[in-house]
């Protein structure tokens, strides 16, 4: 059993790992705005930036290993989706780091006006 949660812990920081590395350049973070707002050619993809289709490629093919995307291919075009799902699992990831920050924020807090208190009633 044990076994079974370090190897799905492993692959779920696998997961996170290559989205975190994706949405580390911003190309891919404007693909992906642009995926928001609804599937897209690579040509279409293509035409705001001003470097060659193979860099492009390569962009996309990150953003398909890292399963922020999917691709389908019709004759000739190759058509891009965003996996919203994907973009959960890191979203939710963020929440539990950002709800911890928090705590111990306001732990910390609490604590600073504890002192000050302290001090002020005996000086």
């Amino acid at each position: 059993m044990r076994a079974i949660l370090v190897s799905h812990v492993t692959n779920h920081q696998a997961s996170l790992d290559r989205a975190f590395h994706a949405l580390s350049d911003p190309t891919r973070r404007a693909i992906l705005a642009r995926l928001a707002e609804g599937p897209a050619s690579v040509s279409d993809l293509a035409a705001p930036f001003r470097f060659a289709l193979p860099t492009l490629l390569q962009h996309l093919r990150v953003l398909e290993d890292s399963g922020l995307i999917g691709t389908a291919k019709a004759g000739r075009v190759r058509t891009c989706t965003l996996k919203r799902e994907a973009l959960a699992e890191t979203e939710q990831w963020l929440a539990r780091q950002r709800a911890a920050w928090e705590g111990r924020l306001d732990r910390l807090d609490a604590l600073a006006l504890q002192l000050h208190k302290e001090e002020n009633d005996h000086g």
